[in-house]
Protein backbone atom coordinates (compact mmCIF):
# COMPACT_ATOMS: atom_id res chain seq x y z
CA UNK A 1 0.00 0.00 0.00
CA UNK A 2 2.69 2.14 0.70
CA UNK A 3 3.11 5.86 2.00
CA UNK A 4 0.02 7.35 -0.10
CA UNK A 5 -2.39 4.45 1.08
CA UNK A 6 -2.00 4.80 4.79
CA UNK A 7 -0.85 8.75 5.42
CA UNK A 8 -4.66 9.61 5.71
CA UNK A 9 -4.98 7.28 9.02
CA UNK A 10 -1.77 7.48 9.91
CA UNK A 11 -2.04 11.02 10.15
CA UNK A 12 -5.42 11.13 11.39
CA UNK A 13 -6.66 13.67 9.00
CA UNK A 14 -9.82 11.86 7.43
CA UNK A 15 -11.80 14.00 5.92
CA UNK A 16 -10.40 17.00 7.57
CA UNK A 17 -7.85 18.35 5.03
CA UNK A 18 -4.34 19.10 5.16
CA UNK A 19 -4.07 21.80 8.14
CA UNK A 20 -5.22 21.23 11.69
CA UNK A 21 -8.34 23.18 11.79
CA UNK A 22 -9.82 21.25 8.90
CA UNK A 23 -10.43 22.23 5.21
CA UNK A 24 -7.85 23.09 2.65
CA UNK A 25 -4.78 24.49 3.75
CA UNK A 26 -5.47 28.13 3.31
CA UNK A 27 -1.93 29.84 4.16
CA UNK A 28 -1.47 33.07 1.66
CA UNK A 29 -1.07 36.20 3.48
CA UNK A 30 -1.89 39.52 1.98
CA UNK A 31 2.01 39.84 1.50
CA UNK A 32 1.91 36.76 -0.39
CA UNK A 33 -0.47 38.11 -2.51
CA UNK A 34 1.18 41.08 -3.34
CA UNK A 35 4.66 39.03 -3.85
CA UNK A 36 3.23 36.85 -6.39
CA UNK A 37 1.92 39.61 -8.25
CA UNK A 38 5.14 41.09 -8.33
CA UNK A 39 6.87 38.42 -9.26
CA UNK A 40 5.15 37.75 -12.22
CA UNK A 41 5.98 41.52 -13.38
CA UNK A 42 9.36 41.14 -12.65
CA UNK A 43 9.65 37.62 -14.06
CA UNK A 44 8.60 39.36 -17.92
CA UNK A 45 11.83 41.69 -17.19
CA UNK A 46 14.30 38.76 -15.96
CA UNK A 47 17.34 36.77 -17.99
CA UNK A 48 17.26 34.07 -15.84
CA UNK A 49 16.25 32.64 -13.16
CA UNK A 50 17.32 30.80 -10.10
CA UNK A 51 14.65 28.57 -8.31
CA UNK A 52 15.48 27.25 -5.33
CA UNK A 53 14.11 23.97 -3.88
CA UNK A 54 14.46 21.85 -1.56
CA UNK A 55 16.91 18.86 -2.03
CA UNK A 56 14.50 16.87 0.34
CA UNK A 57 11.43 17.77 -1.43
CA UNK A 58 12.32 18.08 -5.47
CA UNK A 59 8.84 18.32 -6.63
CA UNK A 60 6.96 19.21 -3.80
CA UNK A 61 8.25 22.31 -3.11
CA UNK A 62 7.98 23.56 -6.49
CA UNK A 63 5.50 26.38 -6.48
CA UNK A 64 3.28 24.93 -9.75
CA UNK A 65 1.27 28.25 -10.22
CA UNK A 66 4.79 29.85 -11.10
CA UNK A 67 5.90 26.99 -13.29
CA UNK A 68 4.59 28.06 -16.55
CA UNK A 69 6.37 31.46 -16.61
CA UNK A 70 9.36 29.88 -15.16
CA UNK A 71 9.95 27.00 -17.73
CA UNK A 72 9.43 29.70 -20.22
CA UNK A 73 12.22 31.23 -19.23
CA UNK A 74 15.85 30.94 -18.66
CA UNK A 75 16.09 28.69 -15.89
CA UNK A 76 18.03 26.83 -13.10
CA UNK A 77 16.57 24.71 -10.72
CA UNK A 78 18.98 24.81 -7.46
CA UNK A 79 18.27 21.79 -5.05
CA UNK A 80 19.28 23.74 -2.22
CA UNK A 81 20.49 22.04 1.47
CA UNK A 82 21.74 18.78 -0.11
CA UNK A 83 23.94 18.23 2.88
CA UNK A 84 20.16 17.22 4.86
CA UNK A 85 19.47 14.89 1.34
CA UNK A 86 20.30 11.43 0.51
CA UNK A 87 23.27 11.42 -2.08
CA UNK A 88 22.59 8.43 -4.31
CA UNK A 89 18.21 9.37 -4.22
CA UNK A 90 19.52 13.24 -5.39
CA UNK A 91 21.80 11.75 -8.71
CA UNK A 92 18.30 10.06 -9.53
CA UNK A 93 17.01 13.29 -9.39
CA UNK A 94 19.09 15.21 -11.19
CA UNK A 95 19.28 12.49 -13.89
CA UNK A 96 15.36 13.08 -14.00
CA UNK A 97 15.58 16.77 -14.78
CA UNK A 98 18.84 16.37 -16.91
CA UNK A 99 16.32 13.95 -19.52
CA UNK A 100 13.59 16.86 -19.19
CA UNK A 101 16.45 19.41 -20.35
CA UNK A 102 16.54 21.33 -17.54
CA UNK A 103 19.60 22.78 -15.45
CA UNK A 104 19.73 21.07 -12.26
CA UNK A 105 22.28 21.59 -9.77
CA UNK A 106 22.46 20.39 -6.08
CA UNK A 107 23.68 23.18 -3.43
CA UNK A 108 25.10 24.16 0.11
CA UNK A 109 23.73 28.04 -0.05
CA UNK A 110 26.48 28.32 2.62
CA UNK A 111 29.28 26.40 0.85
CA UNK A 112 31.00 28.89 -1.05
CA UNK A 113 32.43 26.57 -3.00
CA UNK A 114 29.08 25.20 -3.73
CA UNK A 115 27.39 28.08 -5.09
CA UNK A 116 30.56 29.07 -7.36
CA UNK A 117 29.48 26.12 -9.03
CA UNK A 118 25.98 27.74 -9.77
CA UNK A 119 27.47 30.84 -10.49
CA UNK A 120 29.76 29.25 -12.83
CA UNK A 121 26.45 27.60 -14.41
CA UNK A 122 24.68 30.94 -14.53
CA UNK A 123 27.39 32.71 -16.23
CA UNK A 124 27.46 30.12 -18.92
CA UNK A 125 23.76 30.72 -19.43
CA UNK A 126 23.63 33.94 -19.82
CA UNK A 127 27.12 34.68 -21.84
CA UNK A 128 25.36 34.94 -25.14
CA UNK A 129 22.85 37.42 -23.33
CA UNK A 130 25.78 39.14 -21.76
CA UNK A 131 27.51 40.58 -25.52
CA UNK A 132 24.54 42.41 -26.11
CA UNK A 133 22.77 43.60 -22.91
CA UNK A 134 24.27 46.34 -21.10
CA UNK A 135 21.85 45.18 -17.77
CA UNK A 136 21.28 41.66 -16.82
CA UNK A 137 18.54 40.35 -14.26
CA UNK A 138 18.58 37.24 -12.22
CA UNK A 139 15.45 36.49 -10.08
CA UNK A 140 16.16 34.14 -7.00
CA UNK A 141 12.64 32.66 -6.65
CA UNK A 142 11.33 29.92 -4.17
CA UNK A 143 8.92 28.46 -1.88
CA UNK A 144 9.27 29.77 1.69
CA UNK A 145 12.65 28.65 4.21
CA UNK A 146 14.50 26.81 1.43
CA UNK A 147 17.41 28.94 1.00
CA UNK A 148 16.93 31.92 -0.93
CA UNK A 149 18.35 34.63 1.36
CA UNK A 150 21.37 32.45 2.37
CA UNK A 151 22.17 31.56 -1.01
CA UNK A 152 21.91 35.57 -1.84
CA UNK A 153 23.77 36.35 0.62
CA UNK A 154 26.71 33.73 -0.12
CA UNK A 155 26.46 35.23 -3.66
CA UNK A 156 27.46 38.56 -2.15
CA UNK A 157 30.35 36.66 -0.60
CA UNK A 158 31.96 35.61 -3.91
CA UNK A 159 30.62 38.68 -5.94
CA UNK A 160 32.60 40.94 -3.59
CA UNK A 161 35.82 38.94 -4.67
CA UNK A 162 35.51 38.17 -7.99
CA UNK A 163 33.98 41.40 -9.48
CA UNK A 164 34.39 44.83 -8.79
CA UNK A 165 31.40 46.20 -7.21
CA UNK A 166 30.91 50.17 -6.29
CA UNK A 167 28.25 50.29 -4.07
CA UNK A 168 28.77 48.48 -0.44
CA UNK A 169 26.37 45.04 -0.72
CA UNK A 170 23.80 44.86 1.78
CA UNK A 171 22.90 41.29 3.15
CA UNK A 172 19.17 39.63 2.86
CA UNK A 173 17.55 38.57 5.80
CA UNK A 174 17.78 34.58 6.99
CA UNK A 175 15.22 32.82 9.46
CA UNK A 176 14.37 29.92 10.53
CA UNK A 177 10.99 30.37 9.65
CA UNK A 178 9.17 30.97 6.79
CA UNK A 179 8.23 34.21 5.14
CA UNK A 180 10.74 36.70 6.97
CA UNK A 181 11.50 38.00 3.21
CA UNK A 182 8.71 39.82 2.25
CA UNK A 183 9.19 42.58 -0.52
CA UNK A 184 11.68 41.87 -3.03
CA UNK A 185 15.37 43.67 -2.95
CA UNK A 186 17.78 44.06 -5.82
CA UNK A 187 21.27 43.32 -5.46
CA UNK A 188 23.93 44.30 -8.00
CA UNK A 189 26.81 41.96 -8.09
CA UNK A 190 28.73 42.86 -11.42
CA UNK A 191 29.73 45.92 -14.12
CA UNK A 192 30.62 45.46 -17.60
CA UNK A 193 27.42 44.23 -17.91
CA UNK A 194 25.37 45.09 -14.18
CA UNK A 195 23.94 41.89 -12.95
CA UNK A 196 21.36 42.30 -10.62
CA UNK A 197 20.12 39.62 -9.03
CA UNK A 198 16.67 40.14 -7.36
CA UNK A 199 16.05 38.28 -3.99
CA UNK A 200 12.27 37.29 -3.86
CA UNK A 201 9.80 36.68 -0.74
CA UNK A 202 9.05 32.66 -0.71
CA UNK A 203 5.70 32.41 -1.93
CA UNK A 204 3.17 29.43 -1.84
CA UNK A 205 0.23 28.78 -4.23
CA UNK A 206 -3.03 30.03 -2.45
CA UNK A 207 -4.03 26.81 -1.46
CA UNK A 208 -2.71 23.18 -1.29
CA UNK A 209 -5.16 20.16 -1.90
CA UNK A 210 -2.92 17.67 -1.61
CA UNK A 211 -2.73 16.50 1.83
CA UNK A 212 1.03 14.42 1.37
CA UNK A 213 2.58 17.46 -0.67
CA UNK A 214 1.26 20.19 2.34
CA UNK A 215 2.84 17.34 4.75
CA UNK A 216 5.95 17.57 3.26
CA UNK A 217 6.31 21.18 2.99
CA UNK A 218 5.04 21.37 7.01
CA UNK A 219 7.62 18.52 7.48
CA UNK A 220 10.75 21.03 5.53
CA UNK A 221 9.28 23.75 7.23
CA UNK A 222 7.97 25.81 4.24
CA UNK A 223 4.77 26.16 6.18
CA UNK A 224 4.61 27.10 10.35
CA UNK A 225 4.35 24.56 12.45
CA UNK A 226 1.52 26.15 14.42
CA UNK A 227 -0.67 25.51 10.65
CA UNK A 228 -0.18 22.10 11.00
CA UNK A 229 0.58 21.16 13.99
CA UNK A 230 3.91 19.53 15.18
CA UNK A 231 1.78 16.36 16.58
CA UNK A 232 0.67 15.76 12.78
CA UNK A 233 3.77 16.35 11.32
CA UNK A 234 5.69 13.68 13.17
CA UNK A 235 3.08 11.36 12.73
CA UNK A 236 3.55 11.57 8.87
CA UNK A 237 7.22 11.82 9.11
CA UNK A 238 7.14 8.34 11.91
CA UNK A 239 4.97 6.87 8.86
CA UNK A 240 7.22 7.88 5.82
CA UNK A 241 10.50 6.46 8.02
CA UNK A 242 8.76 3.19 9.11
CA UNK A 243 7.09 2.73 5.66
CA UNK A 244 10.91 2.53 4.46
CA UNK A 245 12.19 0.82 6.99
CA UNK A 246 14.85 3.56 7.48
CA UNK A 247 15.05 2.55 11.41
CA UNK A 248 16.10 -0.87 10.35
CA UNK A 249 19.21 1.00 9.17
CA UNK A 250 20.34 1.15 12.83
CA UNK A 251 20.29 -1.90 13.76
CA UNK A 252 24.30 -1.50 14.25
CA UNK A 253 23.56 0.99 17.51
CA UNK A 254 21.69 -1.87 19.28
CA UNK A 255 25.11 -3.11 19.97
CA UNK A 256 27.03 0.29 21.23
CA UNK A 257 23.49 0.31 23.28
CA UNK A 258 24.31 -2.54 25.72
CA UNK A 259 28.31 -1.17 25.62
CA UNK A 260 27.85 1.91 26.51
CA UNK A 261 26.06 3.64 29.42
CA UNK A 262 22.97 5.81 28.90
CA UNK A 263 22.68 9.30 29.41
CA UNK A 264 22.66 10.34 32.51
CA UNK A 265 19.64 11.18 34.22
CA UNK A 266 20.80 14.00 36.06
CA UNK A 267 21.12 15.81 32.19
CA UNK A 268 18.94 18.96 32.20
CA UNK A 269 16.51 19.29 29.69
CA UNK A 270 17.21 20.89 26.37
CA UNK A 271 15.20 23.22 24.21
CA UNK A 272 15.22 22.46 20.93
CA UNK A 273 16.95 25.94 19.75
CA UNK A 274 19.66 24.05 21.78
CA UNK A 275 20.13 21.62 19.09
CA UNK A 276 20.78 24.17 16.74
CA UNK A 277 23.55 25.76 15.71
CA UNK A 278 24.71 28.98 16.92
CA UNK A 279 26.30 31.66 15.26
CA UNK A 280 28.16 33.74 17.84
CA UNK A 281 28.85 30.69 20.17
CA UNK A 282 30.57 27.51 19.12
CA UNK A 283 29.02 24.31 21.15
CA UNK A 284 31.56 23.14 23.57
CA UNK A 285 32.47 19.05 23.71
CA UNK A 286 29.90 18.54 26.22
CA UNK A 287 27.25 20.18 23.88
CA UNK A 288 28.27 17.69 21.06
CA UNK A 289 28.33 14.66 23.30
CA UNK A 290 25.26 15.55 24.75
CA UNK A 291 23.33 15.62 21.34
CA UNK A 292 25.51 12.96 19.69
CA UNK A 293 24.13 10.62 22.96
CA UNK A 294 20.57 11.88 22.34
CA UNK A 295 20.63 11.09 18.88
CA UNK A 296 21.84 7.89 19.80
CA UNK A 297 18.79 6.97 21.69
CA UNK A 298 16.34 7.94 19.84
CA UNK A 299 17.49 6.18 16.43
CA UNK A 300 18.16 3.05 19.04
CA UNK A 301 14.73 3.54 20.51
CA UNK A 302 13.09 3.82 16.82
CA UNK A 303 15.02 0.52 15.78
CA UNK A 304 13.65 -1.47 18.32
CA UNK A 305 10.09 -0.41 18.25
CA UNK A 306 10.02 -1.23 14.50
CA UNK A 307 12.45 -4.15 14.80
CA UNK A 308 10.13 -5.80 17.57
CA UNK A 309 6.38 -4.59 15.64
CA UNK A 310 4.86 -7.68 15.47
CA UNK A 311 2.00 -6.09 13.11
CA UNK A 312 1.51 -5.50 9.24
CA UNK A 313 3.45 -2.04 8.71
CA UNK A 314 0.91 -1.70 5.56
CA UNK A 315 -2.34 -2.11 7.64
CA UNK A 316 -3.71 1.26 8.97
CA UNK A 317 -4.59 0.51 12.73
CA UNK A 318 -1.64 -1.11 13.26
CA UNK A 319 0.32 1.58 11.95
CA UNK A 320 -1.56 4.03 13.98
CA UNK A 321 -0.42 1.48 17.13
CA UNK A 322 2.93 1.65 16.04
CA UNK A 323 3.53 5.49 15.86
CA UNK A 324 2.03 5.43 19.49
CA UNK A 325 4.18 3.07 21.00
CA UNK A 326 6.93 5.35 19.03
CA UNK A 327 5.87 8.52 20.60
CA UNK A 328 6.31 6.54 24.27
CA UNK A 329 10.02 5.67 23.29
CA UNK A 330 10.60 8.94 22.12
CA UNK A 331 9.56 10.26 25.23
CA UNK A 332 12.06 8.76 27.38
CA UNK A 333 14.77 8.61 24.74
CA UNK A 334 14.50 12.53 24.73
CA UNK A 335 14.36 13.00 28.67
CA UNK A 336 11.02 14.48 28.80
CA UNK A 337 8.84 14.07 31.86
CA UNK A 338 6.53 11.43 31.85
CA UNK A 339 3.72 13.91 33.92
CA UNK A 340 4.20 16.98 31.44
CA UNK A 341 0.99 18.03 30.25
CA UNK A 342 3.00 19.28 27.05
CA UNK A 343 5.16 16.10 26.86
CA UNK A 344 3.29 15.16 23.57
CA UNK A 345 4.50 18.97 21.78
CA UNK A 346 8.00 18.60 23.30
CA UNK A 347 8.43 15.33 21.70
CA UNK A 348 7.22 16.80 18.41
CA UNK A 349 9.58 19.88 18.62
CA UNK A 350 12.78 17.69 19.70
CA UNK A 351 12.01 15.21 16.81
CA UNK A 352 11.25 17.54 14.22
CA UNK A 353 14.58 19.58 15.35
CA UNK A 354 16.84 16.38 14.70
CA UNK A 355 15.44 15.48 11.76
CA UNK A 356 15.65 19.15 9.89
CA UNK A 357 19.07 19.73 11.35
CA UNK A 358 20.47 16.20 9.89
CA UNK A 359 21.20 15.02 13.23
CA UNK A 360 19.26 11.66 12.19
CA UNK A 361 20.44 11.10 8.62
CA UNK A 362 20.20 12.00 4.70
CA UNK A 363 16.44 11.56 3.36
CA UNK A 364 14.89 12.74 0.31
CA UNK A 365 10.51 12.46 1.06
CA UNK A 366 10.00 12.67 -2.72
CA UNK A 367 9.60 9.74 -4.86
CA UNK A 368 11.39 9.69 -8.19
CA UNK A 369 9.58 9.79 -10.95
CA UNK A 370 9.85 7.21 -13.75
CA UNK A 371 12.32 8.54 -16.98
CA UNK A 372 14.30 7.30 -19.77
CA UNK A 373 17.71 8.27 -18.78
CA UNK A 374 19.10 8.66 -22.87
CA UNK A 375 15.54 10.67 -24.00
Amino acid sequence: MGVKGIVRKAVEVGEMGFNKDGGAINWFPGHMAAATRAIRSRLKLSDLVIEVRDARIPFSSANQDLQPQLSAKRRVIALNKKDLANANVLNKWVRYFDSSNQDCLPINAHSRSSVRKLLDLVEFKLKEVMSREPTLLVMVVGVPNVGKSALINSIHQIASTRFPVQEKMKRATVGPLPGVTQDIAGYKIAHQPSIYVLDTPGVLVPNIPNIETGLKLALAGSVKDSVVGEDRIVQYLLTVLNTRGSPLHWKHLAKQMEETSQISEDKPDYNPKDLRPKMKKMPNASDLLYVKDLVREVQHALYVTLSEFGGNIEDENDMECLIEHQFEVLQKALKIPHKSSEARLMVSKKFLTLFRTGKLGSFVLDDVPEFNPES
